[in-house]
């Protein structure tokens, strides 16, 4: 069935402050760019694509508990972690954010990005959605994007095909990426990824508004 998304869609070391609430980055160096949609709507064929585009971009190496995919590397696409490790980084405060999604956790090791930052790079930061909340309650400023499929049944026929989960497993995605959709008005942009190249286009827009100028130029 047509995914039925919310009517009002639109297009529009960091501690907690004595009056409990969350500091906000300066993003002036540097910009900041949260990428969201659920599980096997095609985020990673999208940024896969437009930084073949861009190679200027950069994009946040994010930390999980969840087994390498067929091709993946440690530290480069993500740092591959155990359960222990990684709770042990949440203990020391190393997370900008941190979540748990089918049974794996995933977060944002703080100091890279601040780094990238501050270094004046855009960055691209990959990540389900109570992580894109809790950045946003750091990063006000920065650019949210939110990727849907055009149907429910296209986006269980993404996942079956990819072969890399259950039938449980697949079941709880889809679960949870009805409720993701529903939270899509949080974002400044959402994109509707049916077909590639079209979808590829509304990204550079979202992006760049026009100017490309940062993305074209020689990676600093």
């Amino acid at each position: 069935m047509p995914v039925s998304y919310p009517s009002s869609l639109h297009i529009n070391d960091q501690q907690a402050t004595d009056a409990g609430q969350e500091p906000q980055a300066n993003l002036s160096a540097g910009r900041l760019i949260v990428f969201t949609g659920p599980s096997g709507v095609g985020k990673g064929t999208l940024l896969k694509a437009l930084r073949q585009r861009y190679p200027n971009l950069d994009v946040s190496i994010s930390a999980t508990t969840r087994s390498p995919r067929s091709g993946e590397v440690h530290g480069k696409d993500y740092f591959f972690l155990s359960r222990d490790e990684f709770m042990a980084m949440v203990d020391r405060g190393e997370f900008l954010e941190w979540a748990e999604f089918a049974g794996n956790l995933y977060g944002t090791p703080k100091a890279t990005l601040a780094n990238q930052i501050a270094a004046g790079r855009w960055v691209i930061l990959e990540i389900e959605l109570e992580g894109a909340r809790q950045v946003r309650r750091t990063f006000p400023d920065a650019l949210q994007l939110f990727v849907l499929p055009p149907s429910l049944e296209e986006l269980e026929h993404r996942i079956r095909q990819r072969g890399q989960d259950d039938n449980q497993s697949i079941q709880q995605r889809l679960h949870r990426a009805q409720e993701e959709i529903q939270a899509a008005p949080e974002f400044d942009v959402q994109i509707i990824n049916d077909d590639l190249d079209e979808a590829l286009q509304k990204l550079e827009t979202a992006i760049f508004d026009g100017d490309r100028s940062y993305a074209l130029t020689s990676k600093r």
